[in-house]
C-alpha cells in the first residue's frame, strides 16, 4: 500500500509541473450541471491552480439530448466560438435504461450533438459527463428494468452507456459517476445528495468539479486552495479521490488520446551519421531541429560529439515536442569486405560473413524500422532472415563499438 501511495504522489508531482493553460468550455446539460453552479466551481478550482476556464452553459432542467437537439439556445452557443471542450450531459436517467432503449432514444441525439460540435470546430474535444446513480436506485423505473433498482446497478448502466458514447464518437469521458462510487465506498458518512436522493449536495457538485478539472487539464486537484465552505477533511478526501479516479486511468477515459505525443529513437550508422526512428503517435507532420521534415531522416553531423536534437510532432489541432541528446564517438567502420556473400532464395535473405569475429547482425527497412536481429553465430555459419519480401533494406553489423553497413536491394 505504501508503494502505491508513493507512486501516486510522484505522478501528482510530475503532473503539477505542466504549464499554466486556458480552456474555453461549453457545458450542455440540465439540473445536474446548474446545481451549485458546477461550471463556476470548475473555474474556481482552475484559478486556484493557476489555470483559467472561460465557460458558458445551456442547462435547462430535465433536458434530454433530444431536447437539446431542438433548442435554439444550445445550437447558438455551440456555434458562438471555437470551444476547446464541449461537455455533453444527458438527462440523469435516460442512459441507465436498457441498451436497446438507449440506442433508440439517446444514442442518435448524442451523435447529432457530437457531430455538430465537430462541425463547428473539428479540434474541439467532446467530453461526456458520466453522471451518477440515484442514492437508492431509480425506484420509478425499477419495476420495468431491474438493473436500476440499486445505486450500484444504475451507476453501472450509466457508466456503460457513457463509455459507449465515448468510444462511438471518438470522444472523452469525465468519470464523475466512477468517482462518486469510489467516494461513497470510502466516505459513507458524507452525503453527496440533497434530500431528493438524486441531485448533488455541495459535496457532490464539488466532487464533480474536481473530476472535470482533472479531466480537462490532466492535472491533480490535490492542493487546490479553493474551498466552497466544506470541512477540510471532506475537501481533501474529495480532491484525492477525484484526482485518482481520473489520472490513474486516463487512457480508459480517452483523455489525451487524440493529442500528439512526440518520441524518437536513433541508430548510429557511421562515424558521423545517424538514422532517426520516429515513434510519435497521433501526428502526421514532423519538424526536426536540424531542419528536416521527414518522418525518419538520416542526418550527417559535423563530427564526433554530443548534439541536442528536438522533434516537434503535429496534427491538425495541436503539437508536442521532445528533446534528446545524441552522441557520436567517431568510431571508424569496418571494411565492407567483411560481407562474404548476400543471396536471396525462397523468400530468405542469406548473409555469409568473411570473419571469425563475433557479430550481431540487424536488418532495417529504409524508414529505419528494425525488421529482424540475429545474435552472434558459430564461425562460418550463415545468417538466415526468413519471410523477407522484395525491396530495399539496410544490413548493420555490430561488434563491440564498431559498425559496418550494407544496402541490400532485392528485385526479380
Amino acid at each position: 500500500m505504501k508503494q502505491v501511495n508513493v507512486i501516486f504522489l510522484l505522478m501528482l508531482l510530475s503532473i503539477t509541473s505542466f504549464a499554466q493553460s486556458k480552456k474555453k468550455v461549453l457545458f450542455i446539460g440540465n439540473s445536474y450541471t446548474y446545481f451549485n453552479n458546477l461550471p463556476q466551481l470548475v473555474a474556481d478550482i482552475a484559478l486556484s491552480k493557476q489555470d483559467t476556464v472561460l465557460y458558458d452553459s445551456s442547462a435547462p432542467g430535465g433536458y434530454t439530448f433530444q431536447m437539446h437537439c431542438t433548442n435554439t439556445t444550445t445550437w447558438q452557443k455551440i456555434r458562438s466560438q471555437k470551444w476547446d471542450v464541449v461537455v455533453l450531459q444527458a438527462q440523469s436517467q435516460e442512459p441507465s435504461f436498457s441498451p436497446a432503449q438507449v440506442m433508440s432514444q439517446t444514442y442518435p441525439f448524442a451523435k447529432r450533438l457530437s457531430d455538430s460540435v465537430r462541425a463547428n470546430n473539428s479540434c474541439t474535444e467532446v467530453m461526456f459527463f458520466m453522471t451518477w446513480g440515484r442514492k437508492n436506485g431509480d425506484l420509478s423505473n425499477c419495476a420495468t428494468y431491474s438493473p436500476v433498482c440499486t445505486f450500484s446497478g444504475m451507476n453501472a448502466r450509466l457508466r456503460e452507456s457513457y463509455m459507449m458514447f465515448k468510444d462511438s464518437f471518438a470522444a472523452t469521458a469525465a468519470p464523475v459517476g466512477v468517482a462518486w462510487k469510489n467516494f461513497r465506498n470510502t466516505n459513507p458518512l458524507v452525503d453527496l445528495y440533497i434530500s431528493d436522493e438524486s441531485h448533488p449536495s455541495l459535496q457532490g457538485s464539488y466532487l464533480a468539479a474536481c473530476v472535470f478539472y482533472s479531466s480537462i487539464f490532466k492535472k491533480t486537484t490535490v492542493g487546490s486552495s479553493y474551498n466552497p465552505s466544506l470541512p477540510t477533511t471532506e475537501l481533501n478526501a474529495i480532491q484525492t479521490i477525484a484526482s485518482q479516479t481520473v489520472l490513474d486511468s486516463m487512457q480508459l477515459w480517452g483523455l489525451g488520446s487524440n493529442k500528439p505525443t512526440a518520441n524518437f529513437t536513433y541508430s548510429v550508422i557511421s562515424a558521423s551519421q545517424i538514422q532517426f526512428i520516429n515513434s510519435s503517435s497521433n501526428a502526421n507532420t514532423y519538424q526536426w531541429s536540424f531542419g528536416s521534415s521527414s518522418k525518419n531522416p538520416v542526418y550527417t553531423f559535423s563530427g564526433p560529439g554530443t548534439y541536442t536534437v528536438q522533434l516537434k510532432s503535429k496534427n491538425a489541432c495541436t503539437s508536442d515536442s521532445i528533446t534528446k541528446t545524441v552522441t557520436l564517438t567517431g568510431i571508424k567502420e569496418h571494411e565492407s569486405s567483411v560481407f562474404a556473400g548476400i543471396t536471396y532464395y525462397n523468400n530468405q535473405l542469406i548473409v555469409k560473413l568473411n570473419t571469425t569475429t563475433e557479430y550481431n547482425l540487424s536488418l532495417y527497412s529504409t524508414d529505419g524500422k528494425l525488421i529482424r536481429q540475429e545474435k552472434s553465430l558459430p564461425e562460418g555459419s550463415p545468417y538466415y532472415f526468413k519471410q523477407i519480401n522484395q525491396g530495399i533494406y539496410l544490413l548493420k553489423l555490430e561488434s563491440g563499438n564498431s559498425y559496418t553497413t550494407r544496402k541490400v536491394i532485392i528485385t526479380d
